[in-house]
């Protein structure tokens, strides 16, 4: 497998986490896979589902860009990074304000993924 296909698999892992995350805190935070994903009691869920809504509106906006720095293919890259680098600085905030596991859900493979693409 080339570097090149590695790092655009990679990439696509990072968008497809966010799309995934989108999808949890827009349509299923009050839900119990939502809840259980989240830890969230559902009085919580419920007193925070806009902001989750909110929340998951920006992981959207995320995937969107990995996406269509995909798309463009090589003119990408720029396109990746910037997108790759939000995601980052995202996860280590979340990691340093919410929970150290954001830190490997988000940051590590969004970190990964702008190496094999600088590399490649």
């Amino acid at each position: 497998m080339s570097l090149s296909l590695l790092a655009n698999a990679l990439v696509a892992l990072v968008a497809a986490l966010h799309l995934y995350f989108l999808v949890l805190e827009m349509f299923f935070w009050t839900k119990p896979l939502g809840r259980r994903v989240f830890r969230l009691t559902p009085e919580f869920a419920e007193a925070s589902k806009t902001l989750a809504a909110n929340q998951g509106l920006y992981n959207g906006f995320l995937s969107a860009g990995l996406i269509w720095g995909l798309l463009q293919g090589s003119a990408g890259v720029p396109t990746q990074l910037f997108f790759l680098a939000c995601v980052v600085v995202a996860g280590v905030y979340g990691a340093a304000t919410v929970g150290k596991k954001i830190l490997f859900v988000q940051a590590v493979p969004a970190a990964l993924a702008a190496a094999l693409v600088l590399l490649a």
